[in-house]
Formats: structure tokens, C-alpha cells, sequence
């Protein structure tokens, strides 16, 4: 407890563009052979000149203006100096003296309720370097990768513990994924997370020294490897020793960091302006162009569903997380002008079966038409709620509507009361011990009848005409 942890977060953004950073390579490379997604500029050819991919940078910038962070009018490319298989040049190119986006501020709020301020240092662009597939004698490179567009995008060492390096890190995919200039997801590779972190005593200025750890597959791998570093830096320091500058690798399997290389002999990577790529300059038309692009982020949507649809936040907040299901409930909404059963139904059937097929709902085959028409059946009274989950079920296996499963198998509500009084006669007669239960006022009795009732008419009968007709029958 007499210690305190300081933690950075260095988080590398691959954007979604056609093509790649510096020429017209494809970037959509992940389904196609290695190395057919190239040209002399990816694999570092002599006499390969890059030009920077104008989208890269409007991507960026709007990446950028999600992250509150100031736009510099005038900034510069600049050589990385390294020598590693996977960058054949011998030298990566990204920004390093005068970066494009500056002093960014994010609000994060932690599972346990607290809030607080994220500082972002800089973000750059860069470019990123082949795939190294290590086999037990030789590595192969794939350069399809190469030269992917790249934001980095790096905090102050402000952040205190793994709970809110966890929210930031959520909240940053929230909102680069709202504004669609990257799929951010860890799983494809398109975000990564590097954490430095270091312990200090309580009331120390001086910063301790700090390790990077690599490796970390998912945001709870980075909580997970947050909170060991601290752990194994401060009994380091308690049984005399000194931590060491290095980059560590997270091992998921055992739950620990492992030392990968030092840091404290690195060469000097030998930073210089790119002398083949010009200045990159931001006219005032080209911000506010893209200001005006700047989607609703799910904070802003949170407030307008609650206030607008009448939702609660509790159920607001899933809805609003990612913005295709927000999109998704919206649409609904339109055809179905019923946002509360809109509502119930995506956050329970539509987000169970995401989960069970684990897919998005961009892959989901039941589209806002189908199961809005559903939800519409159940509120003309042409089928039950029970009967509308079966019939979800069935829309799933197929793409036949509501109304078509309906026809074809006779699901449609029973509404006609001479059929619906002959259904609670014979309840009634079937069942008179419930039936004197009901009359001396115990309310199990009325839900056993309501249920015998739905059985005997295979979940067909309105429910409310059933209720009446039991009540009336039994005073």
C-alpha cells in the first residue's frame, strides 16, 4: 500500500482503407496468398518512392477529432532507423518530431463508477511492417501486411491501475469504431496494445522505472499483465532489487510477463526527417469537412434513446455500445414505431443468439424488415408472445417472413370467443379445486388456469381474452 503504479498505454490502430499508405497495394490482404497484396514500395525496392494515401489521412484526422485531440496544421514524416527482417528498408516511417494530433483528452468511466480524464500525448501515422511466421528452424515473411496505414496512439503516463487503463481502452475502441476508420478489433489485428508500466512510493515525483509489455491479446490480457507488473515490480524493490528497463512479453497460459529483450543498452533508433515524402499540411476546408462527417458516439446516443425512446439506461447502454446494433434497433424502431418491445426483443433473442453464434449484427440473418414485421404481428394481436418466439426461432433456419410462417403452419392467435369460451369451460370443468382457489382469492390458481388454458390451445389463445373470460366465469 506505500506504493503506486504509473501506466502508459501505447495503442496501434490499423486503418480500414482500400489500399495501402504509400501506394495501391490492396489493403484488403487477409483471404489472399502471402505476398500477392505488394508492390516495390510495400518490400522496399530501390527507387520505390511513396506518396501518402490522401484517405490515410482523413481517416486520421477523423480518428483524431474522436480522441479530442488538436489538429496540427503542419506536421512531418520521419525515418525510424532499425534493422529487423520484417522491414526490409532497414527503417519505418511514421512521425516522430512534429506529429499530426496533439494533447487529446478522453472521459472514461470505470466498471466500478469512477470517472476520470485520459491524457493523449500524440497520435502519428505510421506504417506497418510485414508478418514474421517463426517455424522450428527458419521464419517466413509475409508482406501483405506491409505498409498497412497505422494511428499510434500514445497516453501520458497518467493512468493509475488496470480497471481504468481497461475503461480508456474501451472507451477508445467505442468511439474509433463509431466513426468507421477501422474495425479495431483485437482478433484481426487491426488494434494492439503495448503497457508500460512502473511502481514509485506514495509522494515520490521522480517516475520509477518503467517495462513495456507486448503480446496482450484482449483488454482483459492487458488488465491481467497491468496487474502482475505491479505485483512483480514492487516485490522486486521490497526484497532489494532493481527493476530493469525492458520489453516483457504477457503469457497468457501461466499469468505472467517474461522477459523478451532489454532496453537499457537499445541503440539510438537514429530518428530523421523522410526526405522523399513532403510536409503534410491541413487546410482549415479540409477540418471542417470532416468535422461535419463526425458521427452521434454513443455517449451523446445514450442521453437522445433515453430521452427520445423512453428507454432506461440500463438497457440504453448495450443498445448504444456498438453503433451497428444501434443502427440495427433504430431501423426497427421506424417500421414497428414501438421502441419498449423493439427494445426487449434485441437485447434479449437478438443479442442470445449473437452470443450462441458468436457473430455480429451485421452477420445476423434476421434484418430490421423481418423482425420488425414480427414484433407488429404480436402487437395486432395476430399471433402471442410465446407463438412469436417460435416463430423467431424458425426465422433463424430460414428466410421465409413472419407472416408466410404464420400461413404456412396455422400459428395465427385465437381471437374468436365462442372458441375461446370453449376453451375455459373445459379448463373450468377439468380443473374445479384451482377454481375454488381462485374464488377464495389465491392468485396461484389464476396463472395454473391461464396455463391450462394456453396448453390446451397450443399457446394460440389471446391471453388477455383468456383472462377475462376466467375471471368472468369463476366470481
Amino acid at each position: 500500500m506505500n506504493y503506486e503504479s504509473v501506466i502508459g498505454l501505447e495503442v496501434h490502430v490499423q486503418l480500414k482503407t482500400k489500399s495501402k499508405i504509400w501506394c495501391s497495394a490492396s489493403a484488403e490482404y487477409d483471404e489472399k496468398e502471402p505476398n500477392t497484396c505488394i508492390t516495390p514500395t510495400c518490400v522496399g525496392e530501390p527507387g520505390a518512392l511513396p506518396k501518402l494515401n490522401d484517405e490515410v489521412l482523413n481517416y486520421a484526422i477523423k480518428a483524431a477529432l474522436a480522441l479530442g485531440c488538436e489538429i496540427n496544421k503542419l506536421s512531418f514524416f520521419d525515418r525510424k532507423n532499425y534493422f529487423y527482417p520484417d522491414s526490409p528498408k532497414n527503417y519505418q516511417i511514421t512521425q516522430f518530431f512534429k506529429p499530426y494530433a496533439e494533447n487529446g483528452k478522453l472521459k472514461v468511466k470505470t466498471n466500478s463508477g469512477k470517472e476520470s480524464e485520459i491524457t493523449i500525448e500524440r497520435i502519428q501515422i505510421e506504417e506497418d511492417t510485414a508478418k514474421s511466421i517463426h517455424l522450428s528452424t527458419e521464419s517466413l515473411l509475409n508482406f501483405n501486411r506491409a505498409s498497412m496505414p497505422l494511428l499510434e496512439i500514445i497516453t501520458t503516463p497518467c493512468i493509475k491501475n488496470s480497471e481504468e487503463a481497461y475503461a480508456y481502452l474501451t472507451t477508445l475502441k467505442e468511439r474509433i469504431k463509431y466513426t468507421k476508420v477501422s474495425d479495431v478489433s483485437m482478433e484481426l489485428g487491426s488494434l494492439r496494445c503495448d503497457a508500460n508500466v512502473s511502481v514509485r512510493k506514495v509522494g515520490e515525483k521522480k517516475l520509477g522505472t518503467r517495462t513495456e509489455t507486448k503480446n496482450l491479446n484482449s483488454f482483459k490480457a492487458v488488465a491481467k499483465a497491468i496487474d502482475y507488473e505491479i505485483s512483480r515490480q514492487i516485490e522486486v524493490i521490497e526484497n532489494g532489487g532493481r527493476v530493469v528497463q525492458e520489453t516483457r512479453l504477457w503469457d497468457e497460459e501461466n499469468g505472467v510477463t517474461r522477459t523478451m529483450r532489454s532496453k537499457e543498452d537499445a541503440m539510438d533508433y537514429r530518428y530523421f526527417p523522410e526526405p522523399d515524402l513532403p510536409p503534410v499540411v491541413i487546410s482549415d476546408e479540409r477540418l471542417e469537412r470532416i468535422r461535419k462527417t463526425m458521427p452521434e458516439f454513443s455517449g451523446e446516443k445514450l442521453v437522445r434513446f433515453m430521452r427520445e425512446y423512453k428507454i432506461p439506461e440500463l438497457e440504453a447502454i448495450p443498445l448504444t455500445n456498438e453503433p451497428e446494433l444501434a443502427d440495427y434497433f433504430e431501423n426497427v424502431v421506424k417500421l414497428t414505431n414501438d421502441p419498449r418491445l423493439s427494445c426487449n426483443w434485441i437485447l434479449t433473442e437478438v443479442l442470445r443468439v449473437l452470443k450462441e453464434k458468436n457473430c455480429n449484427i451485421d452477420e445476423f440473418t434476421i434484418r430490421e424488415d423481418r423482425l420488425a414485421e414480427l414484433i407488429n404481428l404480436i402487437n395486432d394481436k395476430t399471433i402471442s408472445s410465446k407463438i412469436a418466439k417460435e416463430i423467431f426461432e424458425k426465422m433463424i433456419q430460414s428466410d421465409l417472413t413472419p407472416k408466410k410462417i404464420v400461413e404456412k403452419e396455422g400459428l395465427a392467435q385465437i381471437t374468436d370467443m365462442k372458441a375461446i369460451e370453449a376453451l375455459v369451460d373445459e379448463v373450468i370443468k377439468n380443473n374445479k379445486e384451482s377454481v375454488e382457489d381462485l374464488k377464495a382469492g389465491k392468485d396461484r390458481a389464476m396463472k395454473y388456469l391461464m396455463g391450462q388454458a394456453m396448453k390446451l390451445s397450443k399457446g394460440k389463445a389471446n391471453p388477455k381474452l383468456v383472462t377475462d373470460l376466467i375471471l368472468e366465469k369463476c366470481k
